[in-house]
């Protein structure tokens, strides 16, 4: 399955909550999509709601299914609880490093960023969004004018939006370090995990 590139506000109006970026179709249509959307009232089964929980997280990311299932597998392989291993990959994403250290206004525009090669990491040009952060990777904006342009932009546009206490970001030298993992209770709480976990144990 392909990477979803359609109207953010059908995947939000579709779960009930603000998966991607918000807009003003969903205020106007608060709900499901489709004709029978203001009516319709239908019993989800535990494979569906485990479904949903699983579409949700990879829209959230923008990942494609098979990207999805070998994170997933990567994270089963790990030490640990395999719920919070996949999510601290998730999160650990160099797209979404760079979208939560405010350098990009969304994670879809923190992937282009990366895919275009604006960033590097520890001083090398790094254009995979997929990349793994560490603790201690440097993150900075590469330094031409067009990237830093962009990233300027970026930081103007999420200067009231907070860094996680992980990351620390200097928006005047447009750089940010990865100071450690995530805790626990920094990664996504809107997310059943578990319900994930066993839809992938079936």
């Amino acid at each position: 399955m392909s990477r979803y590139t359609g109207p953010t506000s059908k995947i939000n109006r579709r779960f009930g909550q603000n998966i991607l970026p918000t807009s003003k179709a969903e205020e106007r249509k608060p709900y499901t999509p489709g004709i029978h959307g203001p009516t319709r009232r239908r019993k989800i089964s535990e494979y569906g709601t485990g479904l949903n929980e699983k579409q949700k997280l990879r829209y959230m990311y923008g990942l494609t299914e098979r990207q999805f299932s070998i994170l997933f597998a990567k994270a089963k392989r790990q030490g640990g609880v395999t719920g919070e291993n996949f999510l601290r990959l998730l999160h650990t994403r160099l797209d979404n490093v760079v979208y939560l250290l405010g350098i990009a206004r969304t994670r879809s525009a923190a992937r282009q960023f990366v895919a275009h090669g604006h960033v590097r990491v520890n001083g090398h040009k790094v254009d995979i969004p997929s990349y793994t952060c560490k603790p201690g990777d440097e993150v900075e904006v590469r330094d031409r004018t067009s990237s830093k342009q962009l990233a300027t932009r970026g930081t103007e546009e999420n200067q009231y939006r907070a860094v996680p206490a992980w990351l620390a970001m200097s928006n005047d030298a447009l750089k940010g370090v990865v100071s450690r993992l995530p805790a626990t209770e920094e990664l996504p709480t809107d997310i059943n995990i578990q319900l994930i976990v066993e839809f992938y144990s079936r």
